[in-house]
């Protein structure tokens, strides 16, 4: 295997070897420090536009990444120039395992913050352990606060759960908590306000996110399809006053309501405006690295690392696989047919 360039060779610090690296870069000058790291591909619930309701053929455990090659592969890409992780799913608190990879990653060095992407079905049993492990930010996915939507959209129970779990978390101390929301057409584009006003009093992020072509059954291409402008049109024709201000990379529109505590936020996932600005890199559970959402080129880092390979190699195959991105996420797809039944085979 072809040498990346520019790698560092270790040099002694205070005794011991420093094998940090220099950040990772692509062909069109993006860096990426934002490492979304899915943990397994279950999920409780069976939501209508991520996998049919009978689920899919989930890969064993033993073909998921392990504790200690999580472990790894955080403390590799943190020396790499990764500051942010994200922990995703399937449903990553089915794990039992998350409180400790929580713990591993707020504590190593040149991680600045971890976050997770959630149900909320379970979160409210287990945010005090999180919290305690160091856990910078909670996102709960909620695409209605109505009972029968929420069974119509999930085909579960448990909106009350997830309530409850968004109350804990708000009443946490954890630094960051905002809600997911997949806008659909005739679905929920009629709680477009009911979730504004959740900001009213409440320090949350509320983001109204595209439907993404991610499921076996292509339930995107029913016309509920939602587009980021029609809903930043739709939010402005119901309220006078909102105020642009600044959020993260994927809030491509966001703002506040007059002296509301909160944001709002409309997340382009589809339309791919926001592909310019990307710094993310994604690992499946099963261990595949993924330079794009919509990527069909997969580098198995699971098996790189049980078959002996070195963290050089390893940082070998993450510079070249992340040099090869793609302009967008429309070029990416142009590459190949998807053949995933589920987002829970990308991770969220």
């Amino acid at each position: 295997m072809r040498m990346i360039e520019n790698i560092i060779t270790p040099t002694p610090i205070n005794g011991e070897l420093d094998y940090s690296a220099p950040p990772i870069i692509d062909r069109f000058g993006r860096s990426f420090n934002y490492l979304r790291l899915a943990l397994n591909e279950q999920c409780n619930l069976r939501c209508i536009y991520c996998m049919p309701e009978e689920g899919i053929d989930f890969r064993s455990e033993d073909k998921l990444l392990t504790t200690e090659e999580i472990f790894r592969l955080i403390k590799l890409t943190s020396k790499m120039g990764v500051s942010k992780i994200r922990f995703t799913g399937g449903e990553p608190l089915l794990r039992k395992d998350l409180s400790e990879l929580v713990q591993f990653a707020h504590q190593c060095k040149g991680i600045e913050s971890v976050h997770l992407t959630t149900n909320g079905l379970l979160l409210s049993k287990r945010i005090e352990e999180l919290e305690k492990s160091g856990l910078s930010g909670i996102n709960i996915s909620l695409d209605t606060l109505d009972t029968d939507k929420f069974k119509k959209i999930t085909r579960r129970d448990g909106l009350d759960m997830v309530l409850n779990s968004l109350q804990k978390a708000l009443a946490s101390n954890i630094q960051s908590i905002k809600l997911n929301i997949v806008a659909m057409r005739d679905f929920n584009d009629d709680e477009l306000m009911d979730f504004v006003e959740l900001t009213k009093n409440n320090d949350i992020t509320v983001r109204f996110i595209e439907l993404m072509p991610f499921d076996s059954h292509q339930i995107w291409k029913t016309g509920k399809f939602y587009g980021a402008d029609h809903i930043v049109a739709d939010i402005k024709e119901q309220v006078d006053a909102l105020k642009p201000i600044d959020g993260s990379r994927t809030e491509h529109h966001i703002f506040r309501v007059n002296d509301y505590k909160g944001k709002v936020a409309v997340i382009p996932a589809y339309s791919r405006s926001l592909c310019g600005e990307c710094n993310r890199i994604r690992i499946t559970a099963d261990g595949k690295l993924l330079n794009c959402l919509y990527s069909q080129d997969e580098t198995n880092l699971r098996d790189a690392m049980r078959t002996g390979k070195t963290d050089m190699i390893i940082k070998e195959m993450i510079y070249g696989t992340m040099k090869k991105k793609f302009k967008d996420g429309w070029e990416a797809q142009k590459q190949g047919n998807d053949n995933r039944e589920s987002m829970t085979q990308i991770g969220g």
